[in-house]
């Protein structure tokens, strides 16, 4: 169910502003996470549904800041969605709007790999879901399922070479629908994909925002691909991330099969309250 024309990728990231971090100290910062990967079988991730880089309804633009914060997590693969690919009309009326794709200015100097998946195409502009990555994208595929109606969303898969893992990493970033009954259908999707595209042994890690409310994608997800999620296995319950600002709704997600999640945690209220409508996930993954 994948459309050719809504990849996009771009294997080297480009400076597109003066970083807190000299080149020097990103590309030393990038061979350290992949030593540590190496001798621990251990990535760090995050999850975080960007809002196209604009505050709670749209008030104020941050994505600049928003890029300063995803930094200071320190991950070593990132999950992004609602990503903006281009938006002529922005581009035009937002005062400091990047002329290139969001993703690429956020990954900077920082991430030299990543991968993008047009989701939602509009005159003059689009959206999706994007994985940034301290190590090498072996490939990428997006699947579309939306279902019906305007709503797109996207499944994004991307193979990673952990260097000393004999295995590949296979991770998906994730948006589902709001609609209940699409949402049922996108995990069976997301089942059938883990079950035909993945070996049964690869580690898997799945993040991404799923807008089950009804924590109805627990049992779906155990039950038809292995996949569990890691703050229930740590804590026995989804971590609220919705919204930000006073989080009641447990709408965000990171899912593994053969793994291990280690000290999951919704990062604090401050600054992340103020950059988008969901609080962030992250946390260790041994593999």
């Amino acid at each position: 169910m994948s459309s050719p024309e809504s990849l996009i990728k771009v294997s080297e990231a480009s400076t597109v502003a003066a970083p807190p971090l000299d080149e020097a100290d990103a590309r030393a910062a990038t061979q350290e996470a992949i030593a540590e990967a190496a001798l621990s079988f251990s990535i760090k991730v995050l999850t975080v549904n960007i809002h196209k880089g604009f505050t709670f309804f749209n008030r104020k633009f941050m994505l600049h800041e928003l890029r300063e914060a995803v930094r200071s997590v320190g991950a070593d693969v990132v999950f992004l969605q609602e990503v903006t690919g281009s938006h002529a009309r922005h581009e035009r009326r937002v005062a400091d709007y990047p002329t290139n794709p969001h993703y690429e200015f956020l990954a900077d100097s920082i991430w030299p790999q990543f991968a993008y998946g047009r989701n939602a195409v509009y005159p003059g502009g689009h959206h999706g879901n994007a994985v940034l990555s301290k190590f090498h994208i072996v490939s990428f595929e997006n699947h579309d399922v939306s279902i019906i109606g305007p709503e797109r969303r996207g499944l994004l898969h991307c193979v990673l070479q952990v260097p000393g893992l004999d295995t590949q990493v296979h991770v998906i970033c994730v948006h589902l629908g709001l609609a209940e009954s699409h949402r049922l259908q996108q995990l069976h999707m997301l089942c059938d994909l883990v079950h035909q595209h993945i070996p049964a042994s690869a580690p898997v890690i799945v993040a991404g925002d799923f807008n089950d409310w009804r924590r109805r994608a627990h049992a779906v997800l155990a039950q038809g691909a292995n996949l569990h999620e890691v703050f229930v296995q740590a804590y026995g319950k989804a971590a609220r991330t919705f919204p930000a600002r006073l989080p009641v709704l447990a709408l965000d997600r990171i899912y593994v099969r053969n793994a291990i999640g280690h000290a999951p945690l919704v990062l604090p209220i401050r600054p992340w309250s103020h950059l988008s409508d969901h609080a962030p996930l992250a946390a260790t993954i041994e593999l």
